[in-house]
């Protein structure tokens, strides 16, 4: 190989990979949907952010920040041909310091003085009232005030509060409001505790979805039931990714030793249905795993009950002509 001078590779290795993509190949660039990110049009598991210039190809598990590792991993090219490409470049893009932002405390939403509301909502979705008393008691459920959201929240081995889902009980247009509060620690999600003795835990999607299939089994407290904060699934029809194991169940998992069962209850949907086989393939090998799915295409547990709930009163209608 040629003999390349130090200083030549030292100027190479300072060229960004960012600086040189939108010098040379800008076309090449697309905007992802995060914040500050890119993707590149040829590769679509490349995302390169534009402040640090850090880059990942997921699909090969490689990443960096210059332009020269860039040219050898993602465009192969040999290492004398990088340096030359780039040999006569000088950096004129330094990355400011990315400052971490500070985490917010988690602080509660302030009660109201009942749950008229909110539980008047929950029971039109077919919840029972047993179901809902049972969670106000166990001090996992309440009204928040001004807006009279449902707060579902998640404690810690000590009963201290460490998560909470906000449900909003007015749906506009057809959609709700729904966030995770401030602060909040998806370790520490949304659980219903079960009698003693019991070595099952049964996990969903959604915090109204437990409650659903609560409703649906008679208040059965037979199972641990476990919200896992929402699931990260792809779209259908996109290339398969890696997928971590669910934090809340992990957790669970882990303060929970007795536990010899997992009940999977995701939507049976695309996305719910992915969600299942990647969690029965993470722990089929220690835990016996059932998968308990909505019969109905398309259905989530909360769709169940509120089917049932209204079985009788379309039957009441039809006596009533």
């Amino acid at each position: 190989m040629p003999w390349i001078p130090e200083e030549e590779i030292k100027r190479a290795r300072e060229i960004t990979a960012i600086e040189y993509l939108k010098k040379y190949q800008p076309n090449r660039l697309k905007k992802s949907s995060a914040r500050n990110e890119w993707e590149l049009t040829d590769h679509d598991s490349f995302k390169i952010n534009e402040l640090t210039s850090q880059w990942h190809w997921k699909s090969r598990d490689i990443g960096g920040t210059s332009a020269l590792n860039f040219l050898i991993h993602v465009d192969g090219c040999s290492f004398l041909e990088a340096v030359q490409m780039l040999k006569d470049e000088y950096p004129t893009y330094i990355p400011p310091p990315v400052e971490a932002k500070p985490k917010k405390p988690f602080v509660l939403p302030t009660a109201s003085p009942d749950c008229r509301r909110v539980f008047r909502y929950l029971k039109e979705r077919g919840i029972s009232g047993e179901v809902l008393q049972r969670c106000v008691h166990l001090g996992i459920l309440y009204e928040s005030l001004p807006y009279h959201n449902a707060v579902f929240i998640g404690r810690d081995e000590n009963q201290v509060a460490r998560y909470a889902f906000l449900r909003g009980i007015y749906d506009a247009s057809g959609k709700s409001f729904k966030m995770e509060q401030a602060g909040s620690e998806k370790a520490y999600a949304f659980c219903v505790p079960a009698q003693t003795g019991c070595r099952r835990v049964a996990v969903y999607e959604a915090c109204v979805d437990v409650l659903a299939h609560m409703t649906l089994e008679q208040g059965s407290r037979d199972k641990y039931r476990l919200e896992l904060g929402g699931i990260s699934a792809p779209k259908e029809g996109q290339s398969q990714r890696s997928v971590k194991k669910p934090q809340a169940l992990e957790h669970f998992l882990s303060q929970h030793q007795e536990i010899t069962e997992i009940e999977v209850c995701t939507d049976n949907d695309f996305a719910g249905r992915w969600a299942c086989e990647h969690i029965r393939k993470a722990y089929e090998g220690s835990y016996r795993i059932i998968e308990n799915l909505p019969e109905i295409e398309g259905a989530d547990w909360a769709d169940m009950a509120k089917m049932v709930a209204r079985t009788p009163e379309k039957r009441q209608r039809k006596e009533v002509r």
